[in-house]
């Protein structure tokens, strides 16, 4: 019998089927990677391209007009010292839990978890609702608050606090699995070549778990510095007082000064981008 006679025998007959079955894989993928463009640049960059154009509509003169009034300044003051201690606490809360978790075993371990995931499963506005029925007026300790001419809602101190709140994941969930990863053994050997717990943790742990602090520091300060719900819930909002940023860009916007709420949304903008990149380096980092 000639081969060449049977179709279904012949080699190049049998490997087109697969250069077809190829060639329409190929372009379904760039059909795919299209549309992801084109659904990223309609939800991403032209809204971004167009808060540009709105903070530069009058000039440089403009936007420095609009950035170096009072109450931007104020705003972005206020959101830095809220930024200054969410961060810090958010560290040492983290790192505890973690080295808590990763080296000990306990009742209620679990649960701990859970409670670390919280804020992630939680609106903003939830935890700000929660914060006015424990400190408000009629809350659990507003009475007792009021009677000590202590203020929590409406003031700086709730505001850290609905910021705390929603930043408390971050450094502890990042750290976990590090602290996992290397186990014990360093820690262990360091103790028996007579080191305290104070000198493992400074000299054998924290270098160990760095790229991974970082990343969690990086990621709370991004979150602090950008939220919104929780600290509208408990700030009142009040231009000059308990405006951070993120309420500034709202308030302004419901103000019709576009201009004003354009430029603060670039500056955060520019925060964000930058905080991307780092976010970039840092996963680097982290694979190495």
């Amino acid at each position: 019998m000639n081969p060449k006679n049977i179709g279904y025998l012949h080699p190049k007959k049998l490997i087109q089927p697969a250069q077809n079955s190829q060639t329409q894989v190929s372009n379904f993928e760039v059909a795919l990677v299209v549309a992801v463009i084109l659904f990223v640049g309609l939800v991403l960059f032209v809204p971004a391209a167009n808060i540009f154009v709105g903070a530069f509509r009058n000039g440089w003169s403009g936007f420095s007009r609009a950035v170096t009034s009072p109450e931007f300044l104020h705003a972005a003051k206020l959101s830095l010292m809220i930024d200054a201690i969410v961060v810090p606490v958010s560290v040492i809360f983290g790192i505890v839990t973690a080295l808590a978790i990763a080296r000990h075993q306990f009742p209620g371990r679990t649960l701990l978890l859970s409670i670390i995931d919280l804020p992630f499963s939680i609106s903003p506005v939830v935890v700000g609702l929660m914060l006015v029925l424990l400190y408000g007026r009629q809350g659990w300790f507003g009475p007792a608050l009021e009677s000590a001419n202590i203020r929590i809602l409406f003031a700086f101190p709730g505001m850290v606090l609905a910021s705390a709140f929603v930043c408390m994941p971050f450094v502890a969930r990042e750290v976990l699995p590090a602290l996992e990863e290397i186990g014990t053994e360093q820690e262990e050997a360091a103790k028996t070549m007579g080191a305290n717990d104070w000198q493992t943790f400074w000299r054998v742990t924290l270098p160990s778990i760095r790229w991974s602090l970082l990343y969690g520091i990086l990621l709370t300060n991004a979150r602090s510095m950008g939220e919104f719900g929780a600290v509208a819930v408990v700030s009142g909002n009040i231009i000059g007082k308990t405006q951070t940023l993120p309420l500034f860009v709202e308030e302004m916007h419901v103000q019709y000064q576009t201009t004003a709420s354009y430029s603060a949304a670039v500056v955060l903008g520019s925060l964000s981008f930058v905080t991307l990149v780092f976010k970039k380096l840092l996963e680097a980092k982290k694979t190495k």
